[in-house]
């Protein structure tokens, strides 16, 4: 898209939002429109920046036209902003993680009206990993796979989302189910590994940002693909890139993948 993008950043005052309003701010492809944030947020009505004429707000309505909504902010944060893209033709980035099965189903469907791009993880580096492991595990498909993520000690959740979609990835590549390949925990006397398994090793500690490693394992070689992320800004990096080229879209639901494979011709 050759012209000005007007956007609208939903969960502006959260960690991904303000890293989202900071970068914006200085970048020249887009018009910020709207910073969006909860009710009770304390920055309600609040200038987005010092001197700044735009300010928090809640009000879907008082909004002026916009090109892309970019979501960071929580299920009832998400189900706002997909009521308002849809009634307006706005396309949606879906960074918002953690939302029902119901919410899901909505957005899928307001696909067939809307461009709205999901992705759990905006680091474009580990959507070109998540594309070399697909290629990597359909072409070594008896290989074993292990997949070794590590981050900070105050994440809750193991094994990450990005270590699901990197497996989810590669048992698409070979035609089978997460599901039903995913080995979470070894404890033990286990018994010999299984054939086709996919396993998943966490590590927690320190201010590590993010690290993911896919070991594909055969006799007397391995492969290994890696992605280490050193700055938090990458995923709001990311995430701007992905409305940039979102806005204007037809209907449809897209991914990072689909973004890169423009890119490169493919």
């Amino acid at each position: 898209m050759g012209e000005i993008v007007r956007v609208a950043v939903n969960g502006a005052t959260g960690r991904m939002g303000r890293a989202l309003l900071e970068l914006l701010r200085r970048d020249r492809r887009f018009a910020l429109v709207a910073a969006i944030t909860a009710p009770d947020a304390p920055e309600m009505g609040a200038p987005v920046a010092h001197g700044s004429q735009l300010c928090f707000t809640h009000d879907w309505s008082a909004i002026g036209p916009l090109d892309v909504v970019i979501d960071f902010s929580g299920p009832d944060g998400l189900a706002s902003a997909l009521a308002h893209c849809e009634a307006n033709g706005v396309a949606l980035v879906v960074g918002t993680t953690g939302y029902g099965d119901e919410l899901a189903r909505r957005i899928d469907a307001a696909a067939a009206r809307i461009a709205v791009l999901r992705s759990a993880n905006f680091s474009l580096g580990v959507a070109v990993l998540a594309r070399l492991l697909r290629e990597a595990s359909a072409a070594l498909a008896d290989w074993d796979l292990e997949i070794v993520e590590a981050h900070h000690g105050r994440k809750e959740d193991a094994p990450s989302g990005t270590a699901l979609l990197l497996g989810e990835s590669a048992a698409a590549a070979r035609g089978v189910s997460l599901d039903a390949q995913a080995v979470y925990a070894r404890e033990g006397r286990t018994g010999p590994r299984q054939p086709g398994t996919i396993g998943f090793a966490v590590v927690r500690g320190g201010d590590i940002v993010g690290e993911h490693t896919a070991m594909l394992i055969g006799q007397g070689e391995r492969l290994e693909l890696s992605h280490r992320a050193t700055d938090r800004s990458i995923f709001a990096r990311g995430a701007i890139e992905a409305a940039h080229w979102l806005a204007g879209k037809p209907a449809g639901a897209y991914g990072l993948d689909a973004m890169l494979a423009e890119r490169s011709g493919r």
